[in-house]
């Protein structure tokens, strides 16, 4: 069981990927916006977190960079997930330090192939 730390501004996102990642058998924590992501992740250090890029206050490719850059939480692997689905979107949040790039509407079988390949064996 994996602890994944969920950021998104949508109450309606939040909602469906917490659902996601619970029937998986995991447990999940949220977040509102980018800062208070990073915020949460820096205080809980989850063993994954699932990003928004469009949100207020800080947005999920300057969050997954700045985690990225902070040595207590660059080993999280970073999720983005999010409606920017052109190619230089995705080849930017890689960029950024996301491991992987899930668009919506969410694909709910990509999505947990993502979450499986990204967690340590471990959780």
């Amino acid at each position: 069981m994996a602890r994944i730390l969920i950021v998104d501004d949508s109450p309606t996102q939040l909602l469906g990927l917490k659902r996601i990642v619970e029937k998986l058998g995991h447990v999940a924590t949220t977040a509102e916006d980018g800062a208070s992501g990073v915020d949460a992740a820096k205080r809980d250090i989850p063993d994954l977190i699932l990003m928004d890029v469009v949100m207020p206050n800080l947005n999920g490719f300057q969050a997954t960079r700045t985690l990225a850059r902070e040595p207590t939480t660059s080993h999280i692997p970073v999720i983005l997930v999010t409606t920017k689905g052109q190619e230089t979107d995705r080849v930017w949040g890689m960029r950024q330090g996301a491991k992987a790039y899930v668009t919506k509407p969410i694909d709910e079988k990509e999505l947990v192939q993502a979450i499986k390949n990204l967690l340590p064996a471990a959780a």
